[in-house]
């Protein structure tokens, strides 16, 4: 077992903390980007909106969340431990599972065979959309 990234709250006022300090970050991606794309000011202005910028701010921070990554019996040796919620995503009978632990005992899990780096992608989205969007 492994894990991978690096945001992890014991509380929603760390995980709203953490979310507004990606904020400048993200407006910072944008504007390289916009930047690179060889937009004038004017096209930056029409097209760079506040929801552009909030998205790069939700993917900034869903991208950095903290994932476990490991077999089934490491996941299940992990749930029996572990008080609060799981939702998981997939299908029981492969050999991989990634989580992430969210600060209101409530978890993520999703379950993969090969590909580790698509599920951890996936599991980051979930986890932002089911433990982040309406607390942030």
């Amino acid at each position: 077992m492994h894990t991978e990234g690096t945001f992890a709250f014991e509380s929603d006022e760390d995980a709203r903390a953490t979310y507004d300090a990606v904020g400048p970050a993200a407006q910072t991606v944008v504007r390289e980007v916009a930047k690179a794309m060889a937009f004038d000011r004017e096209e930056y202005d029409e097209r760079v909106t506040g929801d552009v910028v909030e998205t790069a701010r939700d993917a900034l921070f869903a991208s950095l969340l903290e994932v476990y990554v490991g077999t089934r019996a490491e996941f299940e040796d992990w749930r029996e431990t572990y008080d609060g919620e799981v939702t998981t995503v997939g299908h029981e009978a492969v050999n991989h599972v990634v989580w992430h632990v969210g600060p209101n005992d409530e978890a993520v899990a999703a379950t993969f065979q090969n590909e580790e780096a698509a599920a951890v992608a996936t599991l980051r989205r979930q986890a932002f959309g089911r433990l982040y969007r309406d607390l942030v």
